[in-house]
């Protein structure tokens, strides 16, 4: 994958850039939808690190339109290349299974492709952020299907706006066995809700393969969910990024381009 490539991942809550020189990812840069300000230097500083390479471009993958619009703008006139969006001038790396493909989130679709190209085999990916995707790969790289569930972040704000004392609580890792108090109570049942949920489904997923699949964490939450569970093969934070720069080269490779 010998590419020069800034990737753009546009996710509910953050966009992450990428620069992938000759192939390997040299850096990624993290904002928040609230900080459009630093869109044009954060975008300008990736493109620099791509400024001497050969044939530099952009690829994208996107579940907020209305974010991804005027991104895609900014980046054209930093820039002068066009997003290539993956699942839409971009094939996508493997085969979605599911009834409706074109409606399976691409950045899961990716999150599978970029898991299996590194294991080679069936595999969990589990993307903890504002939703908590938990996707399956079949021992032929296909997407199977999966599950979607609140994010961490999502479930304490429910408690804290749709009750009528309990606080707002920002996520970490509770203490102890139990809660001591009302806010390490919420985390509890947050956390360990969240690792059961994913236990259960992952053997869901091992009963229907017949054999117990590896899981790869992403997103934002991946680290503090799961950072320290045995049942996790591995944490890779840039997985969506690894799986835009895999679909942009496989796609090239076939078109000959």
């Amino acid at each position: 994958m010998n590419i020069n490539l800034m990737v753009v991942n546009v996710g509910n809550t953050r966009v992450a850039l990428g620069a992938f020189v000759a192939g390997e990812l040299q850096s990624v840069t993290r904002l928040g939808h609230d900080q459009r300000d630093q869109w044009a230097q954060r975008i300008a500083e990736v493109w620099k690190e791509l400024s001497d390479t050969d044939a530099p471009a952009v690829a994208g993958a996107s579940v907020n339109p209305a974010v991804a619009e005027p991104l895609e703008h900014l980046i054209a006139k930093i820039t002068g290349c066009k997003i290539q969006w993956a699942g839409r001038e971009v094939d996508l790396p493997i085969k979605v299974l599911t009834q409706m493909p074109s409606e399976t989130g691409v950045d899961r679709v990716l999150n599978v492709a970029a898991a299996y190209e590194q294991l080679g085999k069936a595999c969990i990916v589990v993307d903890a952020g504002t939703a908590i995707t938990i996707d399956l790969c079949n021992e032929r790289g296909e997407f199977v299907g999966g599950a979607i569930a609140p994010g961490a972040r999502i479930m304490l704000a429910a408690l804290h706006e749709k009750t009528a004392c309990l606080p707002q609580v920002e996520l970490a890792r509770p203490e102890g066995y139990f809660g001591l108090n009302t806010q390490q109570a919420m985390l509890h049942g947050v956390y360990y809700g969240i690792r059961g949920m994913l236990k259960e489904i992952a053997e869901n997923y091992a009963t229907s393969l017949g054999t117990w699949p590896e899981i790869i964490g992403t997103g934002g939450d991946a680290a503090t969910l799961f950072g320290d569970w045995e049942l996790m093969h591995a944490i890779s934070p840039d997985l969506t990024l690894y799986g835009i720069a895999l679909a942009y080269a496989e796609h090239h490779i076939r078109q000959g381009t």
